[in-house]
């Protein structure tokens, strides 16, 4: 999925001290995407008080609607793509030959290293479709490497009394996501029953957030509805959920990212000039050479906009360190 803003605002996402628990709300925020805009999504990372949690730097919910997804050929550096469908289907063509089709309980991870290009699309006519979007910054040594696609149909449950949880990516009182990352990462997709009151294990030493899915749900302790991130900092060993009617919860973590990242449009660097460079190639002629070609398009691909004419400044976290 691709960053359709005209004027993406550039951020510099900084490590940061080790913050204890928390509860910190940050709304979300709607922008268009794809085809001529008909979709919105829901964006709430990054947000310019929490660029990231872990490695995670950018988190869109689309749906639950009926709406064509339209996604031209677009490029990507230096971060991973993560694409977990709840409702509906997705075409999946990337520059490294990859022609699938992504379905509710599979997992999509594209690797962009120092680039590569993709398209998505619904099928169907105007279909119900409801999902998310993540990014995962890439670590030196990864994030100018060669590209690579993965997709996951066989992701395991921890079912607890009450709940379940799939392990979309990382791992979960000893079960295992296939999925290929490259940082300490979590990712859980949790089904509390009706009347539920659960305790699921997490890592002390990751920093969490959860994002309401379906329903709504009491999450450490705080009244949480769909669309909202609900921070929590880190420290923590297990994390309380309850619902009196059932919800659907995804549930984020990692370790604090410890590089600098500047990000803009659909590129994820560490300065201003790798930014500038990775726009450069791909609006030239021989764009080919670094992002590929993604087969079907007739040649149709999303243009990168303009580059502010200024440097890329840092936007980092509020927080004071403790």
């Amino acid at each position: 999925m691709t960053n359709l803003e005209t004027r993406p605002v550039p951020e510099l996402c900084d490590a940061h001290a080790r913050l204890g628990p928390v509860i910190e709300r940050y709304d979300e925020r709607e922008v268009p995407l794809g085809g001529l805009r008909a979709m919105p999504v829901r964006r709430t990372l990054p947000h310019r008080d929490l660029p990231l949690v872990g490695a995670w730097c950018f988190l869109d919910e689309f749906g639950p609607d009926h709406h064509d997804m339209r996604v031209l050929p677009h490029p990507h550096t230096g971060l991973q793509t993560v694409t977990w469908p709840v409702v509906g289907e997705i075409r999946h063509r990337d520059s490294l030959a990859s022609d699938l089709v992504v379905r509710p309980g599979q997992l999509n991870l594209m690797t962009a290293g120092r680039g590569v290009s993709h398209s998505e699309f619904s099928l169907g006519d105007a279909p119900l479709l409801h999902g998310v979007q993540l990014w995962v910054a890439l670590p030196d040594g990864v994030a100018d490497a060669g590209a690579a696609f993965q997709q996951v149909t066989d992701l395991p449950v921890l079912e607890v009394p009450g709940a379940r949880a799939t392990v979309v990516v990382g791992g979960l009182d000893g079960l295992a996501s296939a999925a290929v990352v490259h940082t300490p990462l979590l990712a859980l997709d949790v089904t509390v029953d009706p009347g539920a009151d659960v305790a699921l294990p997490l890592d002390p030493t990751f920093e969490h957030a959860v994002l309401v899915l379906d329903g709504a749900a009491r999450v450490a302790g705080v009244e949480h509805a769909p669309h909202a991130l609900l921070y929590l900092g880190d420290g923590r060993a297990e994390l309380g959920v309850a619902s009196a009617g059932g919800a659907r919860l995804l549930v984020l973590g990692g370790t604090p990212f410890d590089h600098d990242l500047v990000m803009w449009w659909n590129f994820v660097g560490r300065t201003h000039t790798d930014i500038a460079a990775a726009r450069a190639n791909w609006e030239s002629p021989d764009a080919a050479e670094r992002f590929g070609l993604v087969d079907g398009h007739g040649g149709a691909r999303i243009p990168a906009p303009p580059l502010p004419d200024v440097t890329l400044r840092p936007r980092r976290r509020r927080h004071p360190p403790r």
